[in-house]
């Protein structure tokens, strides 16, 4: 399909959609590359500290905001979005509420993201190199200086809500996004309005109050970062609060009203592995590093490491009831030649004792 005139690009741009939505993405849209707003509100958050120890939010200087100077010739970026809940909320809401079973964010609970979706952008590239021929592309699914959440806004995907996630009036908050960088100048859709009005339900149910203010997220008191980015020790002051969760925090997504339009997925992928969707925290504490390799192989948990794992679940344990079996199964870590481990344990075990 040579390319003439803006009618052969809107032409082009609707048949990129239509090729998305045919590739399981349940939207696309485009967007141009001015994210000067988005800019100046990653550096005031990056200047008030609040990025904690994740250095790659900086340390890429401008790349992140100014996608040409990540890619070369980028003047447009299509963007994408997947449902991933694998189940109705209200069953993830009683394994929330079950203080011995693990509760793992559900974007987590499937295949990496990360490979399902770069898999699906590429052949989106494909084909549209079979319609106009070669052209210059980069795909993008949140392993990159990408400010995912602020193009999406722009290309229509919804917009960032309190909690700092991408809502959607039709379909909530319950999706993976990815982008394609590319040198085709195809017209661009309306940024999605906020709607979010005077709901403040994210903030007032996270746990830690890491949503500090509307938008403004705390990552040294999120949950997310304190289990997933955080390698060393979780501080004490935030590992009652916790609960049961070993991996991530739903919990704001959980509360949302937008989220009553949230649809399941269709895609395998994304289904539960190794049950892990409704498993004892004490089954999993008994996997030894042999197993936690072989069982987390594929998903995005294994880029933790065991020793977070380990450490995680120690502290679910030491909020769980208290029972003979936990103290049990908690002094058997204790002497781990793991410090990280020995700390934690340590905790639990102190927790689990102090209980009535």
């Amino acid at each position: 399909m040579p390319i003439h005139n803006e009618s052969d690009l809107q032409q082009l741009a609707q048949k990129i959609k239509t090729l998305g939505e045919s590739l399981g993405f349940q939207q696309v849209g485009i967007t141009d590359t001015e994210l000067s707003d988005a800019e100046i509100q990653l550096n005031r958050w990056l200047d008030a500290g609040l990025h904690a120890d994740m250095d790659y939010m900086h340390k890429h200087g401008t790349k992140r905001t100014r996608p040409a100077e990540l890619h070369n010739g980028t003047v447009r970026i299509i963007s994408c979005r997947m449902d991933y809940l694998p189940e109705p909320m209200k069953q993830t809401n009683e394994r929330m509420a079950d203080p011995i079973q693990a509760y793992i964010s559900r974007y987590a609970l499937g295949r990496d993201y990360h490979k399902v979706i770069r898999k699906k952008l590429q052949r989106l590239a494909d084909m549209i190199e079979q319609i106009i021929g070669p052209f210059g592309y980069r795909a993008f699914v949140d392993s990159a200086p990408v400010m995912e959440k602020a193009i999406a806004q722009k290309a229509g995907l919804g917009w960032i809500g309190k909690h700092s996630n991408v809502l959607n009036k039709d379909a909530g908050s319950w999706f993976f996004l990815g982008e394609l960088y590319v040198d085709l100048p195809l017209p661009i859709d309306q940024a999605a309005e906020e709607h979010c009005g005077e709901c403040r339900r994210c903030i007032d149910i996270c746990p830690t109050q890491a949503i500090i203010a509307p938008y403004v997220v705390d990552s040294r008191r999120c949950i997310s970062y304190l289990t997933i980015e955080l390698k060393g020790s979780i501080p004490e002051q935030f590992r009652p609060l916790m609960g049961n969760h070993i991996y991530g925090c739903d919990d704001c997504q959980q509360v949302c009203p937008w989220n009553r339009f949230a649809q399941l997925t269709d895609e395998k992928d994304f289904m539960p592995r190794q049950d892990l969707d409704h498993i004892e925290l004490i089954e999993l504490f008994q996997w030894d590093e042999e197993t936690f390799l072989k069982k987390t192989e594929g998903s995005a948990i294994r880029r933790i490491g065991y020793a977070s794992w380990i450490r995680n679940i120690a502290i679910a344990l030491g909020n769980a009831p208290k029972h003979n079996r936990i103290l049990k199964a908690l002094n058997k870590y204790a002497q781990h030649p793991e410090p990280i481990i020995r700390e934690h344990v340590a905790w639990a075990i102190q927790q689990q004792q102090n209980k009535q």
